[in-house]
């Protein structure tokens, strides 16, 4: 008796690129984009601008990462990818390079900030904490290095104890960078800013 044919699943046309930094976050975050009904792909670091414009996807994820980008031979990102007009999204680690690659400042503090953290929201207007967010959330930190100052045309959306720039979002770029991990159950809203994301800047259908 012949096995029954397996028909190939189709990628879907709309697909976030998820870029691993290692520490398990980004199976995480993929998991979370995915279920906001958008499909993701995992990606390794040492993708180049040309290959992600490749694999066209609406919207890329800078994961978070157990290194400092301090650290010689830490992973990094061609800085091309800020620059092919697809939605970014950076997170802890992920939004350090941000920061890093475009002009902003990233410092060794010697203060760690770990576990549930109080978040200000100095810019209510912000595209990731709309839909009725409070001004006032917990979210998760696990970081050592800080965002001191946001790079040129980017404006700082909210702050906390020890992360001045705990958020960032240059709108006309549709970049955007949070210090903590929305992707973690302990970030009050965190589903809801990743779903922001991939629904207002990538234009995503909660259709997969």
């Amino acid at each position: 008796m012949a096995p029954p044919e397996v028909t190939p699943v189709a990628t879907p046309d709309e697909k976030v690129l998820v870029v691993d930094f290692g520490a398990q976050y980004a199976q995480l975050i993929a998991r979370r984009v995915r279920e906001a009904h958008v499909y993701s792909e995992i990606v390794p670091s040492t993708l180049t601008a040309a290959e992600v414009a490749r694999r066209d996807p609406i919207g890329i994820v800078l994961s978070g990462g157990p290194a400092s980008v301090h650290v010689e031979g830490a992973p990094s990102v061609d800085p091309e990818i800020l620059d092919l007009g697809v939605p970014v999204l950076g997170i802890c680690y992920g939004a350090q390079l941000i920061a890093q690659q475009l002009g902003g400042t990233v410092e060794e503090t010697g203060r760690a900030e770990y576990g549930r953290t109080p978040l200000e929201i100095t810019h209510p207007d912000a595209v990731i904490f709309g839909g009725g967010q409070p001004d006032h959330q917990l979210v998760w930190m696990s970081h050592r290095d800080s965002i001191r100052t946001a790079p040129d045309g980017f404006t700082v959306t909210a702050s906390s104890p020890d992360a001045p720039v705990a958020s960032m979002e240059d709108v006309e770029r549709r970049i955007h960078a949070v210090q903590f991990h929305p992707e973690v159950v302990h970030t009050d809203h965190g589903q809801q800013m990743l779903e922001r994301f991939v629904y207002e800047v990538c234009g995503a259908g909660p259709d997969w």
